[in-house]
């Protein structure tokens, strides 16, 4: 039986109301890496399971849900500066119900109904599935209800979903890491890797694309690891092997793969499936081996160099991105320069660069030698202009260029005013387009639709194709996005407050724990 139909009231049917007697409505608000958005969109379909409907946007939600991060520099105080700010609407509203989960609700267990006593439910990693059942307990005995599992008890591809995309997915292999990096706290949070089965996941792609979706990312905290619970070293090659074979994706991602585990197996697997996106994130952290050693990265500079090497002998339009962290503990001048000088080899086409700082319950929190800020922020600008540099470099290689792009809707913030959409290309570069369909019928493609663009301009972190589209190709997945976007305004006619449709707005860069 679903969890959230095992909750009082929820068992007999009678779903949750507001006090205007109509369905309660929510909101999640999202913080952190790829594996909170999907926790999120597993949270949503699970309110909306129970019988919760997403709010209006504008309109204060019945129920308040925060999925939290604890690798973001002040966590903490982003998320309690948040709740503050709807403790005097708590206190007009005694029916609006607030709750936290995720990594810092996790972390912090103890301490959240501490410092924001109006919290009505805390509930962890592993177990988000509670969380309908923990909303309607803290309802009926009218006191916070705080509850954090250590290990998993349901893997959450198993939970009901409401994905914000109608034509991309995420699809998740594995949960958890087994690595001890010692500037992440994410193993401690996330618990020890747990592998789905292949056909698990396979069935769940099936599925998708049944549904319209056409592109899917793969997505764990170290992927590329994935078979380490049953004993595949080659697991991950193979799945996506056999995700080449699933008619109508079009399109196959991953993140983040771990250096240690990158083997020749998977390139050979990118390289000779049409579907898998010649594209790579491969978080790099530092380019000096000391560094590396001393975060407990098990690879060295030689191994990464000689991966991406390999990489763009199989796939020489390949886009590899990166993490990099500045100024951990005992990082000098020497060792600053060697992550530039791995900048310069790789040619990354983009890359997340962080200052680093102290992340409480992490080993490099006490480590000796900590920078001083205003050095890190120095080296961390000077990384900035190299990566910029360089990308900017690889992009203007592009211009003249045909490119197919999957059109994508919430990309483009100034999309509106410069009259163009935007896309993605198969290296997952994001170009924007002008709206210019006169040579092919004059139809505007839809999100999820196929277009083909020439590059005309090249900017560090975006491409532009002027001039009429080339050719356009109506998709299932663009099919799926129009039968949504009725759905939506049908639904918004009669009040319900659906949200809108389509990938939704990026979020600030957080560090992958690859």
């Amino acid at each position: 039986m679903n969890a959230a139909l095992q909750s009082p009231g929820l068992e007999t049917g009678r779903r949750p109301s507001s006090t205007s007697g109509g369905p309660r409505t929510y909101e999640v608000r999202t913080y952190g890496c790829q594996m909170n958005v999907h926790d999120s969109e597993r949270l949503s379909g699970l309110l909306e399971d129970a019988g919760y409907v997403a709010a209006t946007e504008g309109d204060q939600a019945d129920v308040v849900v925060f999925n939290t991060c604890a690798v973001r520099e002040n966590a903490d105080n982003k998320l309690y500066g948040n709740l503050s700010h709807l403790a005097p609407i708590k206190a007009a509203n005694p029916h609006l119900q607030i709750a936290v989960g995720g990594c810092l609700a996790q972390k912090d267990r103890a301490t959240i109904t501490q410092k924001a006593p109006y919290v009505d439910v805390v509930f962890g990693t592993h177990n988000i599935g509670s969380l309908p059942v923990l909303l309607e307990r803290a309802r009926v005995q009218e006191e916070a209800q705080v509850e954090i599992l250590e290990s998993l008890e349901v893997f959450p591809s198993t939970l009901p979903t409401k994905r914000e995309s109608a034509y991309a997915a995420w699809v998740s292999v594995s949960v958890g890491c087994n690595n001890t990096c010692t500037f992440c706290i994410v193993p401690s949070l996330r618990g020890k890797e747990k592998d789905r089965r292949p056909g698990e996941i396979l069935a769940e792609v099936e599925a998708l694309v049944a549904e319209g979706v056409s592109e899917i990312t793969l997505l764990g905290q170290n992927v590329n690891s994935y078979g380490v619970e049953f004993g595949d070293r080659e697991a991950f090659s193979k799945l996506l092997r056999a995700c080449g074979q699933v008619e109508g994706l079009e399109r196959v991602r991953f993140t983040s793969p771990h250096p240690a585990e990158f083997t020749d197996d998977v390139i050979e697997a990118m390289a000779g499936t049409p579907n898998v996106m010649p594209q790579l994130h491969m978080p790099l952290q530092s380019g000096s081996d000391r560094m590396l050693k001393a975060m407990r990265r098990s690879y060295r500079q030689s191994k990464y160099l000689g991966i991406i090497e390999r990489v763009r002998a199989a796939m020489p339009d390949a886009a590899i991105t990166t993490d990099i962290i500045v100024g951990f503990p005992g990082e000098t001048e020497e060792d600053f320069q060697a992550t530039l000088d791995v900048v310069r080899a790789a040619r990354f086409s983009g890359a997340f660069t962080f200052q680093y700082s102290k992340r409480p319950g992490t080993p490099a929190a006490d480590l000796p030698d900590q920078i001083p800020p205003e050095v890190v922020r120095d080296r961390y600008d000077r990384l900035v202009a190299l990566v910029n540099e360089i990308a900017w470099e690889e992009n203007k290689r592009l211009m003249g260029r045909e490119v197919e792009l999957m059109v994508a809707e919430g990309e483009g913030r100034k999309d509106a005013t410069t009259h163009r959409l935007s896309g993605r290309g198969p290296d997952n570069r994001l170009v924007h387009f002008e709206a210019d369909f006169s040579a092919v019928g004059g139809e505007a493609p839809r999100p999820g639709d196929l277009v083909t663009v020439r590059i005309s301009y090249a900017a560090p972190h975006h491409l532009v194709a002027d001039g009429p589209v080339r050719a356009l190709r109506r998709t299932r997945s663009g099919d799926a996005w129009a039968r949504r976007a009725g759905e939506v305004e049908e639904k918004r006619s009669v009040g319900l407050g659906m949200p809108a449709v389509g990938v939704p707005a990026p979020l600030a860069d957080a560090p992958a724990c690859g």
